[in-house]
Protein backbone atom coordinates (compact mmCIF):
# COMPACT_ATOMS: atom_id res chain seq x y z
CA UNK A 1 0.00 0.00 0.00
CA UNK A 2 2.95 2.54 1.05
CA UNK A 3 4.44 1.85 -2.64
CA UNK A 4 1.64 2.42 -4.60
CA UNK A 5 0.80 5.51 -2.29
CA UNK A 6 3.82 6.92 -3.26
CA UNK A 7 3.58 6.12 -7.05
CA UNK A 8 0.16 8.02 -6.91
CA UNK A 9 1.50 10.70 -5.29
CA UNK A 10 4.59 11.51 -8.06
CA UNK A 11 2.02 10.85 -10.97
CA UNK A 12 -0.42 13.26 -8.77
CA UNK A 13 2.48 15.70 -9.02
CA UNK A 14 2.89 14.75 -13.12
CA UNK A 15 -0.68 15.35 -13.39
CA UNK A 16 -0.48 18.79 -11.83
CA UNK A 17 2.33 20.21 -13.66
CA UNK A 18 0.26 19.54 -16.87
CA UNK A 19 -2.83 20.36 -16.26
CA UNK A 20 -1.30 23.54 -14.96
CA UNK A 21 0.13 24.07 -18.26
CA UNK A 22 -3.22 23.55 -19.51
CA UNK A 23 -4.77 26.23 -16.91
CA UNK A 24 -1.64 29.11 -17.78
CA UNK A 25 -2.94 28.52 -21.69
CA UNK A 26 -6.22 28.98 -21.24
CA UNK A 27 -6.32 31.98 -19.35
CA UNK A 28 -3.64 33.29 -21.82
CA UNK A 29 -6.07 32.92 -24.72
CA UNK A 30 -9.48 33.39 -22.83
CA UNK A 31 -10.99 36.92 -24.63
CA UNK A 32 -10.40 40.37 -22.49
CA UNK A 33 -7.78 42.92 -21.68
CA UNK A 34 -6.66 42.99 -18.41
CA UNK A 35 -5.05 46.23 -18.03
CA UNK A 36 -8.45 47.49 -19.33
CA UNK A 37 -10.26 46.14 -16.76
CA UNK A 38 -7.89 47.92 -14.59
CA UNK A 39 -7.54 51.25 -16.15
CA UNK A 40 -11.33 51.34 -17.53
CA UNK A 41 -13.21 51.28 -21.34
CA UNK A 42 -11.63 54.80 -22.02
CA UNK A 43 -7.91 53.45 -21.52
CA UNK A 44 -5.64 54.94 -23.77
CA UNK A 45 -3.23 52.32 -25.83
CA UNK A 46 0.02 53.90 -23.70
CA UNK A 47 -1.46 53.63 -20.55
CA UNK A 48 -2.52 50.31 -21.74
CA UNK A 49 1.03 49.15 -22.88
CA UNK A 50 2.13 50.68 -19.21
CA UNK A 51 -0.08 48.85 -17.44
CA UNK A 52 0.86 45.35 -18.86
CA UNK A 53 4.71 46.57 -18.37
CA UNK A 54 4.04 46.92 -14.63
CA UNK A 55 2.44 43.93 -14.55
CA UNK A 56 4.71 42.08 -16.14
CA UNK A 57 2.01 40.63 -18.58
CA UNK A 58 4.31 41.98 -21.72
CA UNK A 59 7.12 39.34 -21.06
CA UNK A 60 7.06 35.77 -22.84
CA UNK A 61 4.07 33.32 -22.13
CA UNK A 62 7.14 31.06 -21.22
CA UNK A 63 8.81 33.34 -18.55
CA UNK A 64 5.64 34.19 -17.07
CA UNK A 65 4.59 30.69 -16.80
CA UNK A 66 8.00 29.57 -14.91
CA UNK A 67 7.22 33.03 -12.50
CA UNK A 68 3.73 32.24 -11.83
CA UNK A 69 5.12 28.51 -10.98
CA UNK A 70 8.27 29.58 -9.74
CA UNK A 71 8.63 32.99 -8.97
CA UNK A 72 10.12 35.93 -9.85
CA UNK A 73 12.55 37.06 -6.68
CA UNK A 74 15.35 34.74 -8.66
CA UNK A 75 15.31 36.50 -11.62
CA UNK A 76 15.24 40.19 -9.88
CA UNK A 77 18.00 38.97 -7.63
CA UNK A 78 20.58 38.82 -10.86
CA UNK A 79 19.12 42.45 -11.94
CA UNK A 80 19.04 44.15 -9.05
CA UNK A 81 22.62 42.49 -7.11
CA UNK A 82 21.60 42.79 -4.05
CA UNK A 83 19.36 40.02 -1.46
CA UNK A 84 15.86 40.54 -1.67
CA UNK A 85 13.35 40.01 1.40
CA UNK A 86 9.71 40.02 1.12
CA UNK A 87 8.15 41.72 5.02
CA UNK A 88 4.87 41.35 6.39
CA UNK A 89 3.64 44.31 8.36
CA UNK A 90 0.31 46.19 9.24
CA UNK A 91 -0.34 49.23 7.72
CA UNK A 92 -3.74 50.94 7.97
CA UNK A 93 -6.85 49.07 7.83
CA UNK A 94 -5.00 46.51 6.59
CA UNK A 95 -4.36 43.28 8.86
CA UNK A 96 -1.41 42.07 6.76
CA UNK A 97 0.31 44.10 3.97
CA UNK A 98 3.58 42.76 2.18
CA UNK A 99 6.35 44.31 1.20
CA UNK A 100 9.92 43.64 -0.60
CA UNK A 101 12.96 44.96 0.10
CA UNK A 102 16.55 45.11 -1.14
CA UNK A 103 18.91 44.53 1.85
CA UNK A 104 22.05 46.49 1.31
CA UNK A 105 26.01 46.29 1.90
CA UNK A 106 25.03 47.58 5.17
CA UNK A 107 22.10 45.04 5.87
CA UNK A 108 19.81 47.97 5.48
CA UNK A 109 15.92 47.17 4.41
CA UNK A 110 16.32 49.62 0.92
CA UNK A 111 14.25 50.67 -2.02
CA UNK A 112 14.24 53.32 -4.44
CA UNK A 113 12.83 56.19 -6.78
CA UNK A 114 13.57 58.73 -8.97
CA UNK A 115 12.80 62.22 -8.62
CA UNK A 116 14.07 65.10 -10.80
CA UNK A 117 16.24 62.88 -12.13
CA UNK A 118 17.88 62.32 -9.54
CA UNK A 119 18.24 58.21 -7.90
CA UNK A 120 16.79 58.55 -3.99
CA UNK A 121 17.42 55.44 -1.63
CA UNK A 122 14.77 54.84 1.26
CA UNK A 123 16.18 53.23 3.98
CA UNK A 124 13.47 51.57 6.42
CA UNK A 125 14.16 52.19 10.18
CA UNK A 126 13.22 49.95 13.33
CA UNK A 127 10.09 51.60 13.74
CA UNK A 128 8.73 50.86 10.50
CA UNK A 129 9.58 54.41 9.13
CA UNK A 130 11.80 55.63 6.26
CA UNK A 131 14.10 57.56 5.74
CA UNK A 132 15.70 59.29 2.46
CA UNK A 133 19.08 60.16 1.22
CA UNK A 134 20.56 60.87 -2.50
CA UNK A 135 21.84 58.00 -4.30
CA UNK A 136 23.35 59.15 -7.74
CA UNK A 137 26.46 57.15 -6.98
CA UNK A 138 24.36 54.04 -8.02
CA UNK A 139 23.80 54.92 -11.04
CA UNK A 140 25.55 52.16 -13.64
CA UNK A 141 26.84 53.09 -17.15
CA UNK A 142 26.21 51.00 -20.08
CA UNK A 143 28.10 50.40 -22.74
CA UNK A 144 26.58 53.24 -24.68
CA UNK A 145 26.56 55.53 -22.32
CA UNK A 146 23.27 55.41 -20.77
CA UNK A 147 23.47 55.33 -16.96
CA UNK A 148 20.96 52.37 -15.57
CA UNK A 149 20.05 51.17 -12.19
CA UNK A 150 18.08 47.72 -10.95
CA UNK A 151 16.73 48.42 -7.70
CA UNK A 152 13.40 47.96 -5.35
CA UNK A 153 10.61 50.29 -5.68
CA UNK A 154 7.95 51.03 -3.25
CA UNK A 155 4.98 48.65 -5.26
CA UNK A 156 6.68 45.33 -4.82
CA UNK A 157 8.24 45.57 -8.07
CA UNK A 158 12.27 45.31 -9.16
CA UNK A 159 12.04 48.22 -11.41
CA UNK A 160 15.00 49.58 -14.02
CA UNK A 161 15.24 53.21 -14.22
CA UNK A 162 17.45 54.99 -17.04
CA UNK A 163 18.18 58.22 -16.08
CA UNK A 164 16.80 60.62 -18.87
CA UNK A 165 14.81 58.27 -20.24
CA UNK A 166 12.39 58.24 -17.31
CA UNK A 167 9.33 56.05 -18.51
CA UNK A 168 5.51 57.12 -17.59
CA UNK A 169 3.41 55.33 -15.08
CA UNK A 170 -0.18 55.29 -14.26
CA UNK A 171 -0.64 54.70 -10.75
CA UNK A 172 -4.06 54.26 -8.63
CA UNK A 173 -4.62 56.90 -5.79
CA UNK A 174 -7.10 58.13 -3.94
CA UNK A 175 -7.64 60.50 -6.00
CA UNK A 176 -7.92 58.00 -9.24
CA UNK A 177 -5.41 57.19 -11.38
CA UNK A 178 -2.84 59.46 -11.98
CA UNK A 179 0.50 59.75 -14.15
CA UNK A 180 3.76 59.89 -13.10
CA UNK A 181 7.04 61.30 -14.56
CA UNK A 182 10.94 59.81 -14.01
CA UNK A 183 9.17 55.96 -13.94
CA UNK A 184 10.82 52.83 -14.16
CA UNK A 185 10.91 51.53 -17.91
CA UNK A 186 10.89 48.06 -16.95
CA UNK A 187 9.36 46.00 -14.25
CA UNK A 188 9.87 42.22 -12.61
CA UNK A 189 6.76 42.07 -10.20
CA UNK A 190 7.78 40.42 -7.06
CA UNK A 191 6.38 37.09 -6.14
CA UNK A 192 7.58 33.50 -4.70
CA UNK A 193 5.30 31.77 -6.74
CA UNK A 194 2.86 29.23 -7.00
CA UNK A 195 4.88 26.41 -5.61
CA UNK A 196 6.11 28.47 -2.73
CA UNK A 197 2.48 29.22 -1.66
CA UNK A 198 2.63 32.96 -3.60
CA UNK A 199 0.14 33.04 -6.40
CA UNK A 200 0.70 36.72 -7.01
CA UNK A 201 -1.33 39.92 -5.90
CA UNK A 202 -5.34 39.80 -7.16
CA UNK A 203 -6.19 42.24 -9.86
CA UNK A 204 -8.99 42.46 -8.36
CA UNK A 205 -8.89 42.88 -4.95
CA UNK A 206 -5.20 44.41 -4.72
CA UNK A 207 -4.67 41.36 -2.29
CA UNK A 208 -2.39 38.34 -1.93
CA UNK A 209 -4.28 35.52 -3.59
CA UNK A 210 -2.98 33.32 -0.87
CA UNK A 211 -4.91 35.02 1.23
CA UNK A 212 -8.18 36.10 0.01
CA UNK A 213 -8.44 32.15 -1.46
CA UNK A 214 -7.79 30.48 2.04
CA UNK A 215 -11.01 32.70 3.42
CA UNK A 216 -13.13 31.68 0.57
CA UNK A 217 -11.92 28.15 0.59
CA UNK A 218 -13.00 28.04 3.88
CA UNK A 219 -16.50 29.58 3.36
CA UNK A 220 -17.02 27.04 0.61
CA UNK A 221 -15.82 24.20 3.06
CA UNK A 222 -18.33 25.06 5.49
CA UNK A 223 -21.03 25.30 3.06
CA UNK A 224 -19.81 21.85 0.94
CA UNK A 225 -19.26 20.16 4.73
CA UNK A 226 -23.33 20.92 5.77
CA UNK A 227 -24.59 19.94 2.70
CA UNK A 228 -21.96 16.51 2.44
CA UNK A 229 -23.36 15.55 5.92
CA UNK A 230 -26.74 16.56 5.30
CA UNK A 231 -26.89 14.61 1.79
CA UNK A 232 -24.91 11.85 2.07
CA UNK A 233 -26.32 9.28 4.48
CA UNK A 234 -29.74 10.61 3.72
CA UNK A 235 -29.06 9.72 -0.15
CA UNK A 236 -27.32 6.47 0.96
CA UNK A 237 -29.97 5.70 3.29
CA UNK A 238 -33.10 6.40 0.76
CA UNK A 239 -31.04 4.42 -1.91
CA UNK A 240 -30.80 1.37 -0.17
CA UNK A 241 -34.34 1.08 1.35
CA UNK A 242 -34.90 2.02 -2.35
CA UNK A 243 -32.86 -0.96 -3.67
CA UNK A 244 -33.96 -3.61 -0.83
CA UNK A 245 -37.67 -2.83 -2.13
CA UNK A 246 -37.24 -3.50 -5.68
CA UNK A 247 -40.46 -2.75 -7.41
CA UNK A 248 -42.70 -2.18 -4.90
CA UNK A 249 -44.36 1.28 -3.79
CA UNK A 250 -41.85 2.51 -1.25
CA UNK A 251 -39.06 2.11 -4.18
CA UNK A 252 -41.26 3.98 -6.67
CA UNK A 253 -42.17 7.40 -4.40
CA UNK A 254 -38.24 6.78 -3.56
CA UNK A 255 -36.94 6.64 -6.82
CA UNK A 256 -39.32 9.47 -8.15
CA UNK A 257 -38.81 11.60 -5.43
CA UNK A 258 -34.80 11.59 -6.15
CA UNK A 259 -35.64 12.30 -10.21
CA UNK A 260 -37.66 15.08 -9.48
CA UNK A 261 -34.47 16.66 -7.19
CA UNK A 262 -31.87 15.71 -9.67
CA UNK A 263 -33.94 17.13 -12.72
CA UNK A 264 -34.22 20.04 -10.98
CA UNK A 265 -31.81 23.50 -11.48
CA UNK A 266 -30.01 24.70 -8.57
CA UNK A 267 -31.24 28.19 -9.36
CA UNK A 268 -34.51 27.31 -9.81
CA UNK A 269 -34.27 25.13 -6.84
CA UNK A 270 -32.36 28.11 -4.81
CA UNK A 271 -35.16 31.16 -6.35
CA UNK A 272 -38.03 28.81 -5.04
CA UNK A 273 -36.60 28.22 -1.80
CA UNK A 274 -36.27 32.13 -1.37
CA UNK A 275 -39.41 33.10 -2.89
CA UNK A 276 -41.14 30.31 0.13
CA UNK A 277 -38.93 30.52 2.75
CA UNK A 278 -36.87 34.39 2.51
CA UNK A 279 -40.25 36.09 0.93
CA UNK A 280 -43.40 34.85 1.79
CA UNK A 281 -43.05 32.52 5.05
CA UNK A 282 -39.96 35.17 6.45
CA UNK A 283 -38.53 32.12 7.91
CA UNK A 284 -35.13 32.52 6.29
CA UNK A 285 -33.03 35.60 4.80
CA UNK A 286 -33.01 35.60 1.23
CA UNK A 287 -29.15 36.22 0.82
CA UNK A 288 -25.87 35.93 2.73
CA UNK A 289 -24.38 38.83 3.82
CA UNK A 290 -20.93 38.66 4.99
CA UNK A 291 -20.30 41.63 7.25
CA UNK A 292 -17.02 39.56 9.04
CA UNK A 293 -15.79 36.44 9.01
CA UNK A 294 -17.64 35.27 11.76
CA UNK A 295 -21.10 36.53 10.67
CA UNK A 296 -22.07 32.56 9.69
CA UNK A 297 -21.52 31.55 13.38
CA UNK A 298 -23.49 34.73 14.77
CA UNK A 299 -26.64 34.08 12.27
CA UNK A 300 -26.55 30.13 10.90
CA UNK A 301 -29.96 30.76 9.17
CA UNK A 302 -28.19 32.71 6.56
CA UNK A 303 -26.14 29.07 5.34
CA UNK A 304 -29.76 27.22 5.79
CA UNK A 305 -30.95 27.74 2.27
CA UNK A 306 -27.97 27.10 0.39
CA UNK A 307 -27.18 24.23 2.14
CA UNK A 308 -30.87 22.45 1.42
CA UNK A 309 -30.19 24.22 -2.33
CA UNK A 310 -27.02 22.29 -2.82
CA UNK A 311 -28.06 19.34 -1.10
CA UNK A 312 -30.52 18.17 -2.98
CA UNK A 313 -29.16 17.98 -5.94
CA UNK A 314 -26.80 15.92 -4.26
CA UNK A 315 -29.55 13.98 -2.47
CA UNK A 316 -31.30 12.61 -6.13
CA UNK A 317 -28.60 11.32 -8.06
CA UNK A 318 -26.77 9.61 -4.95
CA UNK A 319 -29.90 7.93 -4.01
CA UNK A 320 -30.36 6.76 -7.92
CA UNK A 321 -26.36 5.48 -7.89
CA UNK A 322 -27.01 3.84 -4.63
CA UNK A 323 -30.12 2.01 -5.45
CA UNK A 324 -29.14 0.54 -9.00
CA UNK A 325 -26.00 -0.82 -6.81
CA UNK A 326 -27.80 -2.39 -4.71
CA UNK A 327 -30.23 -4.28 -6.62
CA UNK A 328 -27.17 -5.43 -9.01
CA UNK A 329 -25.12 -6.83 -5.49
CA UNK A 330 -28.83 -8.11 -4.25
CA UNK A 331 -29.30 -10.03 -7.37
CA UNK A 332 -25.94 -11.63 -7.80
CA UNK A 333 -25.75 -15.51 -7.11
CA UNK A 334 -23.72 -15.10 -4.30
CA UNK A 335 -25.73 -13.00 -2.29
CA UNK A 336 -28.48 -15.52 -3.46
CA UNK A 337 -26.15 -18.72 -2.38
CA UNK A 338 -26.17 -17.37 0.97
CA UNK A 339 -29.97 -16.67 1.40
CA UNK A 340 -30.47 -20.18 0.10
CA UNK A 341 -27.81 -21.56 2.49
CA UNK A 342 -30.09 -20.07 5.49
CA UNK A 343 -28.66 -16.62 6.49
CA UNK A 344 -30.46 -14.38 8.11
CA UNK A 345 -31.99 -11.73 5.26
CA UNK A 346 -30.54 -9.09 7.90
CA UNK A 347 -26.94 -10.82 8.03
CA UNK A 348 -27.05 -10.99 4.56
CA UNK A 349 -27.92 -7.11 3.79
CA UNK A 350 -25.49 -5.90 5.87
CA UNK A 351 -22.52 -8.68 5.40
CA UNK A 352 -22.50 -8.58 1.75
CA UNK A 353 -25.22 -6.25 -0.08
CA UNK A 354 -24.23 -3.25 1.85
CA UNK A 355 -19.93 -3.87 1.65
CA UNK A 356 -20.29 -4.17 -2.03
CA UNK A 357 -22.81 -2.13 -2.92
CA UNK A 358 -20.86 1.11 -2.09
CA UNK A 359 -18.14 1.02 -4.47
CA UNK A 360 -19.89 2.56 -7.19
CA UNK A 361 -21.88 5.10 -4.57
CA UNK A 362 -18.28 5.75 -2.84
CA UNK A 363 -16.82 6.77 -6.52
CA UNK A 364 -19.64 9.03 -7.05
CA UNK A 365 -19.31 10.79 -3.68
CA UNK A 366 -15.89 11.40 -3.74
CA UNK A 367 -16.37 13.07 -7.18
CA UNK A 368 -19.34 14.89 -5.94
CA UNK A 369 -16.06 16.31 -2.97
CA UNK A 370 -15.17 18.37 -5.85
CA UNK A 371 -18.11 20.15 -7.68
CA UNK A 372 -19.28 20.71 -3.64
CA UNK A 373 -16.14 22.83 -3.68
CA UNK A 374 -15.57 24.41 -6.66
CA UNK A 375 -19.28 23.29 -8.29
CA UNK A 376 -21.11 26.01 -6.19
CA UNK A 377 -21.09 28.69 -8.37
CA UNK A 378 -24.67 28.61 -9.15
CA UNK A 379 -25.71 28.24 -5.27
CA UNK A 380 -23.36 30.92 -4.13
CA UNK A 381 -24.05 33.03 -7.18
CA UNK A 382 -27.71 32.63 -6.48
CA UNK A 383 -27.73 33.55 -2.55
CA UNK A 384 -24.31 36.32 -2.64
CA UNK A 385 -22.75 33.46 -0.79
CA UNK A 386 -18.34 34.34 -0.97
CA UNK A 387 -17.32 30.96 -1.24
CA UNK A 388 -14.69 29.99 -4.06
CA UNK A 389 -17.18 29.21 -6.80
CA UNK A 390 -18.38 32.67 -6.83
CA UNK A 391 -14.61 33.95 -6.33
CA UNK A 392 -13.46 32.03 -10.02
CA UNK A 393 -16.59 33.18 -11.71
CA UNK A 394 -16.18 36.88 -10.64
CA UNK A 395 -12.14 36.35 -11.20
CA UNK A 396 -12.99 35.25 -14.93
CA UNK A 397 -15.64 38.06 -15.45
CA UNK A 398 -12.20 40.29 -14.58
CA UNK A 399 -10.11 38.51 -15.73
CA UNK A 400 -8.11 38.14 -13.05
CA UNK A 401 -5.56 35.56 -14.26
CA UNK A 402 -3.67 34.82 -10.95
CA UNK A 403 -6.78 34.38 -9.30
CA UNK A 404 -8.11 32.07 -11.66
CA UNK A 405 -4.98 30.24 -12.19
CA UNK A 406 -4.75 29.97 -8.59
CA UNK A 407 -8.41 28.69 -7.84
CA UNK A 408 -7.79 26.25 -10.59
CA UNK A 409 -4.87 24.31 -8.88
CA UNK A 410 -6.84 24.67 -5.65
CA UNK A 411 -9.98 22.43 -7.20
CA UNK A 412 -7.24 20.25 -9.26
CA UNK A 413 -4.85 19.09 -6.11
CA UNK A 414 -8.31 18.91 -4.02
CA UNK A 415 -9.84 16.48 -7.46
CA UNK A 416 -6.46 14.53 -7.57
CA UNK A 417 -6.38 14.20 -3.33
CA UNK A 418 -9.77 13.17 -3.43
CA UNK A 419 -9.26 9.80 -5.83
CA UNK A 420 -6.99 8.75 -3.89
CA UNK A 421 -8.59 8.30 -0.80
CA UNK A 422 -11.22 6.61 -2.93
CA UNK A 423 -8.76 4.00 -3.97
CA UNK A 424 -7.99 3.69 0.12
CA UNK A 425 -11.73 3.04 0.83
CA UNK A 426 -12.05 0.62 -2.05
CA UNK A 427 -9.32 -1.22 0.09
CA UNK A 428 -11.42 -1.53 2.88
CA UNK A 429 -14.67 -2.29 1.31
CA UNK A 430 -13.43 -4.81 -1.01
CA UNK A 431 -10.80 -7.38 0.27
CA UNK A 432 -10.09 -8.65 -3.05
CA UNK A 433 -8.02 -5.22 -4.04
CA UNK A 434 -5.08 -5.08 -3.48
CA UNK A 435 -2.75 -2.54 -4.45
CA UNK A 436 1.02 -2.94 -4.54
Amino acid sequence: MARYIIRRLITMLFSMLIVSILVFAVVEIAPGNVARNILGAYATPEQEKSMENQLGLDRSVVIRYISWLFGTDWQAKNRVRLPLKEIVISQGTVAKYRQWWAVDAKGNLAQWDVQDGHLIKFIRQPDGSTTQTPDDTSWKTDETGKKFFWGVDNANRAALWVQGAGGVEYRLEYSGWVEAADSPVDYVPLVKGLIRGDAGISLRYKRPVAEIISRKMINSAILAGLAFLVSMPIAIILGVIAGLNEGKTLDRVISLGGLITAASPDFATGIFMIMIFGIWLKLLPGATVFLSDTAIFKDPRMIVMPVLTASLVEIGYVLRITRASVVEVINSPYVRTAILKGLPYRKVVLSHVLRNAMMAPITVIMLHVNWLIGGLVVVESVFGYPGMGNFILNAALYKDVYSIEAGAMVLIVLAVSTQLVADIIYSFLNPRIRYA
